[in-house]
């Protein structure tokens, strides 16, 4: 029904003004009304066709061995505790035989002692030499490879927990999960270790997790902590789940893991932990160069057992890699990621859930100047963990006065409580206090969630509400807020959601993408599993439904309009990727819009269609692609716009990976082109030992930038890192070099 219309919509007389004789009023009579009343009815018979008898596993316990004897972690699993340990073997398929038994023998034990937690894990493989192993480095992509990963929660909240992933070479990677895998902490880094073996029956692991990783509460009298295990055999697609391995569930769905008994023997001891560091090098330019040394450091105490206070000096973030460059033809700002893992271990404790238009604090505000140039740090406190049944995150950070830009304080304070099974609400303030004046952002917000709805399926219903506040104004008007529902499960995914961002509202310490805006968003997608056809494809996903639709808050005119179809789109059951999109877009533009130098697009509406295809390879193959071409009309003229990605696993050793991004674009205005070239180029010694050479240029900056990054890890809660970057200057038509900034840095764990 959706198709039929757009597909008319969009192979309408394509000679039309850009001037749309659609009015924004009469669309939306399209788009919201008669869409609505079809989307309900859609709703509820794909709600009803997914509803089927749920598919999980049983609750289960595994049973913790005590031991003192020592553990050689070599991955061999010949101790004696290993012998008498019980393990576990009802591992099930999740993927792609959803409720069959494994094709491969799994088992998984447990010892521990008063001090440190051992997982062992028995991977049986009948032909051990096709295992997909090609990394070592840590915090490796596990996704595309053979793995054993390991989740434990516990506070046995069924809310957060601790992710643990190792493959066939020793490649170790962790992720802090919270809020039942709503979110996820890809950038935390425990303190443990592991080694595995590979012989001709399969391949073997230890895990050795110190007790101080893992926070646990000791006003209680019997520790039952949450945990479950997956393993993936990715020659053969085959996911393994120990519990909750419905299609709608995932390993990070911790309300879904079995219970780990047994561990009556431990306790938690208070400790501080110091991590100071050393920096030295120096930033060289064509006639002079200027040396670096410095140290500082952080402090960290655990307060209770679950909640710890850290404390920082003279932060640096030398060792973290440069930004990934971006092309922007809009006129909205770009958004980068956080990179700074002092920053990124507690990033989830300030989401009010408010989407990726309205950030009300964003940590990169802190210490990076409008052009990404560093400000000192001077020190920085913070506070993060559990009280009871409340997640409690606090920080205030003291940058220095550089150039025009004075010292600053920003503080964040954010609480969240539990309610219910799996659902909460908070606090979030965000505060800057600058030349005597404070600015802060302030709001509250609520998240009913349910991994049960019909037995299994998942169900998210949030809201809410952040306003301004400054020391010598109040705006009552500058305020935003955010209404959402999600539904996202394996064969329906729905998406619906509104928000506001009023014209006064503007987050000192956040991110507006745009601002002055009301936005109505929903999205809906079938994503069905061929079973007795096309035997080749995995699942399909067909999108009905897609559309963001933009007014200005003050005259509630177009701001910007985008509506997508999906007709096709697949996934094989080797792992290839397809999908073709049918798009409608929209743009008002309330004043002219400077696309390129000298290239302006008059104030006016406009409305035009495009077409996209993506398309990729199993990113697990020695060799992998991907492709994304956009193609179609585009403001007052047409455009190109093509991404391509190509990456060569050699082996465990070395990887290389390309990446190049055209943009042709033709205008009554005139005419011009942008181009963004990527590489990277790593190499792992072992797991502890690896680099990466990261070399970027795009045409509208006119800067080349490398990116050399060598990490050593000599002992585990320690680094050492080798740094050096370039940058050139491109715009004469040659590589001019502009600069060069070679680092060593330090950084070693003590335990009091």
């Amino acid at each position: 029904m959706f198709w039929g219309y757009f597909i008319t919509l969009y192979l309408r007389d394509s000679k039309e003004s850009a001037h749309s004789k659609i009015s924004t009023e009469s669309f939306l009579n399209f788009s919201i009304k008669a869409l609505m009343k079809r989307l309900l009815f859609s709703i509820n018979t794909l709600i009803i066709a997914s509803n089927a008898t749920a598919q999980t596993s049983q609750p289960d316990t595994i049973y913790a061995y005590y031991t003192q004897d020592t553990i050689h972690l070599d991955g061999k699993l010949e101790e004696r505790a290993w012998q008498q340990a019980v393990p576990i073997r009802n591992f099930t398929q999740r993927e792609l035989n959803v409720g069959e038994p494994p094709t491969e023998r799994t088992e998984v034990a447990i010892v521990y002692t008063a001090k440190t937690l051992y997982i062992g894990f028995w991977g049986y493989d009948s032909a051990p030499d096709k295992l997909v192993a090609r990394e070592m480095k840590r915090d490796f992509d596990f996704d595309l490879e053979d793995n054993f990963e390991v989740i434990i929660d516990t506070y046995n909240d069924d809310r957060n927990g601790f992710l643990f992933v190792i493959n066939p070479n020793g490649a170790r990677a962790d992720v802090q999960v919270i809020n039942n895998g709503e979110s996820e902490n890809e950038f935390w880094n425990g303190v443990w270790d592991a080694r595995t073996t590979i012989t001709d029956k399969g391949w073997f692991a230890e895990i050795e997790i110190p007790f101080s990783t893992l926070k646990f509460r000791t006003d209680i009298d019997k520790q039952l902590w949450g945990i479950n295990f997956e393993r993936n055999i990715r020659r053969k697609r085959e996911q393994l789940l120990w519990q909750g391995w419905s299609r709608d569930s995932e390993l990070e769905l911790l309300n879904r893991a079995g219970t780990l008994a047994g561990l009556d023997r431990i306790s938690s001891k208070d400790f501080i932990e110091v991590k100071p560091y050393t920096i030295g090098g120096g930033e060289f330019t064509p006639g002079q160069k200027e040396g670096q040394w410095d140290i500082g450091g952080d402090i960290n105490y655990l307060i209770t057992p679950t909640l710890r206070m850290n404390l920082s000096f003279n932060m640096d973030f030398a060792q973290i890699e440069a930004d990934q460059q971006q092309i922007n033809l809009t006129r909205f700002p770009l958004f980068f990621p956080e990179r700074r893992e002092f920053f990124l271990e507690g990033q989830d404790f300030f989401d009010m859930g408010m989407g990726d238009q309205i950030i009300p604090f964003y940590s990169r505000r802190i210490g990076l100047a409008e052009d990404r140039s560093t400000v000192p740090i001077i020190a920085g406190a913070r506070l993060l963990g559990k009280v009871k049944n409340a997640t409690l995150g606090m920080m205030s950070i003291q940058t220095a006065r550089r150039d025009s830009i004075p010292s600053t304080n920003y503080s964040v304070l954010s609480w969240r409580q539990d309610v219910l099974e799996q659902s909460s609400v908070g606090i979030l303030s965000a505060n800057k206090y600058e030349n005597g004046q404070l600015h802060s952002t302030t709001g509250a917000y609520g998240l009913y969630s349910t991994s049960r709805l019909f037995g299994d399926k998942n169900l998210n219903v949030g809201a809410a509400f952040t306003q301004n506040y400054d020391s010598d104004d109040f705006d009552s008007k500058a305020n935003a807020h955010r209404i959402y529902l999600s539904y996202p499960n394996d064969k329906v995914e729905f998406d619906m959601a509104w928000q506001r961002s009023a014209a006064a509202f503007n987050p000192e310490v956040g991110f507006l993408r745009r601002d002055n805006f009301q936005e109505f968003y929903t999205e809906l997608e079938w994503k069905p599993r061929p079973k007795s056809f096309l035997k080749w494809i995995r699942q399909f996903s067909f999108k009905g439904l897609d559309i963001n639709y933009y007014i200005f808050d003050d005259t509630k005119d177009l701001q910007s309009f985008s509506y997508e179809v999906r007709p096709l789109g697949f996934e094989t059951r080797s792992g290839e990727f397809f999908e073709f999109n049918l798009q409608r877009r929209a743009e008002g533009l309330r004043e002219p819009f400077e696309i390129a130098e000298g290239i302006t697009i008059p104030e006016g509406e406009y409305w035009y269609n495009r077409m996209e295809i993506q398309a990729a390879t199993f990113e697990g193959r020695i060799w992998s692609t991907y492709t994304k071409i956009n193609w179609g009309d585009f403001l007052t003229g047409k455009s190109t716009e093509s991404q391509y990605e190509l990456s060569w696993r050699a082996n465990r050793y070395f990887k290389i990976g390309a990446n190049y991004e055209k943009n042709w674009i033709n205008l009554p205005q005139g005419h011009f082109d942008t181009s963004l070239v990527g590489s990277r180029f790593e190499y792992a010694v072992n797991p502890n030992l690896f680099g990466a050479l990261f070399t970027q240029w795009n045409s509208e900056d006119k800067e080349a930038l490398l990116n050399f990054r060598l990490q050593w890890i000599p002992i585990i809660g320690a680094d050492f890192f080798f740094i050096v970057n370039q940058a050139y200057d491109t715009s004469g038509g040659t590589w001019k070099l502009e600069r060069t900034t070679i680092l060593g840095k330090l950084i070693w764990r003590f335990v009091i």
